[in-house]
């Protein structure tokens, strides 16, 4: 039911008719909403007297217990005061002031969400070349449904309420077995905080360790979550840069802008690929222990090394390093499970342990059951196993296209881990324009120097998913996106 014209009488829009089709809804409904549009509005000022019940029905032909029970609703909800003379307006905000704050400028938000700058826009989940996405097909469905089914049946209706706030035991216990066998990673238990993925981690770490204008380093290029998380609590962010053994810093770095908080990716460095040296580990974390700063480690895509023996976790290089362990499942498992975890030192949990339990609320309660089975019966390893097997054989078809069909000159990074390539391409090919182009042929690689906060003429190129796309697609692919880089030369 459209509201009548602004110059209309009060009178004449309570008197016109209802819908009487059914779709209109009922006509006590459609009643308490014209009161209210009207009182709203202005159209029925604050303090004037509503017509009574029985004539106000009579106009309308309606039901006297139909306008009874709207002026009721009304009632309840504060728009009307009911007194001895009839039904009258409640005093409320002017109803020009009501006007200008639904016509005024836009909601005033946070300053930090300013410093939050979008990415490249989002390509949908199946477009061919999309980073970070794992091979969805090739997942073991049936056998994560009979996780679940197991879950379900062996837990109590006490499941069913909120969990532990930092994760169910089970899998808390499950991931630190799996990540000191796999990851060289040194803790027990009851270090391990349960997350939804990554990011949410990062943000937690973020929370427990900053305050307003502390400063946190983070990798440039580098992943953009990580500087999301550090703006929305009010961090100063100084980009450090990356080269082939990965995070870059000095003396001079420290005594110039301290971090508060560090934030690496160094068993693969995204998006450029590469491993942080030991040299280079260890340096920061005598570093970062002089100066009092915490080191996140994102282990990103850390299970799916290609080539010889997997890096080991910088967390387990030395006793009681001051490294905020960072994993996920959304790559080795699949992104809408949105399962991730933080190991957090010893030290530090007994510190944070119960602001921790009043931050957090345990949730996803079966999920995180089905995935401490799937781990602890084997599942977990195996489908790694097969996952490696797969993005080598994917990484090499798409080297190899590139090879033949790549008709631009270009470099390749890293690819020695992980589920995409770096191709960087001299700065006269803009990889921005060339990434927007690609998505309207439903191709979503990202632009090299979207990941960086202070792009150099060296930050150009195509970061390439493989773990999604098909091997047998790359050289079509590749053929269709060399022309693309070739029409975005710049003159």
């Amino acid at each position: 039911m459209s509201p009548p014209p602004r110059n209309a009488t009060a009178t004449a829009w309570l008197e016109s008719p209802l819908a009487r089709e059914r779709e209109a809804g009922p006509m006590q409904r459609q009643l308490h909403e014209r009161l209210k549009r009207a009182i709203l509005d202005g159209g029925l000022a604050p303090g004037s007297r509503l017509p009574g019940s029985r004539a106000l029905a009579e106009a309308l032909s309606i039901s006297r217990n139909t306008v009874t029970a709207a002026f009721e609703h009304l009632a309840a909800e504060g728009y009307v005061q009911p007194d001895r003379q009839g039904t009258r307006v409640t005093e409320l905000a002017p109803a020009k002031v009501m006007r200008a704050a639904r016509s005024g400028a836009a909601p005033a938000t946070a300053r930090r969400l300013a410093r939050i700058q979008p990415g490249a826009p989002r390509a949908e989940m199946d477009a061919a070349l999309r980073p970070g996405m794992p091979a969805l097909s090739h997942f073991p469905a049936a056998a994560w449904r009979r996780a679940i089914d197991r879950a379900i049946r062996g837990a109590s209706p006490a499941t069913l309420g909120y969990g532990d706030p930092l994760g169910e035991p089970p899998l808390r216990a499950a991931i630190a077995r799996h990540l000191a066998i796999a990851r060289g990673v040194r803790c027990e238990p009851h270090q391990v905080v349960i997350a939804e993925g990554a990011q949410e981690a990062i943000a937690l770490c973020v929370r427990l360790l900053s305050n307003p204008g502390d400063t946190g380093w983070v990798e440039d290029p580098g992943y953009r979550g990580a500087k999301a998380a550090m703006h929305a609590g009010d961090m100063r962010i100084v980009p450090m840069r990356v080269d082939a053994e990965g995070l870059c810093t000095s003396e001079r770095d420290w005594h110039r802008h301290p971090p508060r908080l560090v934030y690496a990716t160094p068993s693969h460095q995204y998006p450029a690929g590469a491993v942080l040296s030991i040299a280079r580990r260890l340096a920061l974390i005598a570093q970062a222990r002089r100066h009092g700063a915490w080191i996140i480690e994102d282990d990103y895509d850390s299970e799916f090394r290609h080539t010889g023996e997997p890096i080991g976790a910088m967390q387990g290089l030395v006793d009681d390093a001051p490294v905020l362990y960072v994993g996920t499942f959304s790559k080795t498992m699949f992104p809408s499970l949105r399962l991730g975890f933080v190991v957090l030192p010893a030290p530090l949990m007994a510190a944070v342990q119960k602001p921790l339990k009043e931050m957090l609320r345990g949730g996803h309660r079966h999920e995180q059951l089905a995935m401490a089975d799937f781990i602890e019966s084997g599942q977990f390893s195996r489908h790694l196993g097969r996952m490696r097997r797969l993005y080598r054989e994917r990484q090499q078809a798409l080297r190899l296209a590139l090879a033949r069909h790549f008709k631009v000159p270009h470099e390749i990074d890293g690819g020695h881990c992980g589920l995409h390539l770096t191709v960087r391409l001299p700065p006269s090919f803009d990889d921005r324009r060339i990434a927007a182009d690609a998505l309207r042929h439903r191709l979503a690689p990202t632009a090299l120097s979207s990941f960086a906060m202070r792009p150099r003429p060296s930050d150009n190129g195509l970061v390439l998913g493989y773990g999604n796309t098909s091997a047998e697609l790359f050289e079509p692919l590749v053929k269709r996106l060399s022309q693309l880089a070739r029409a975005a030369e710049r003159s």
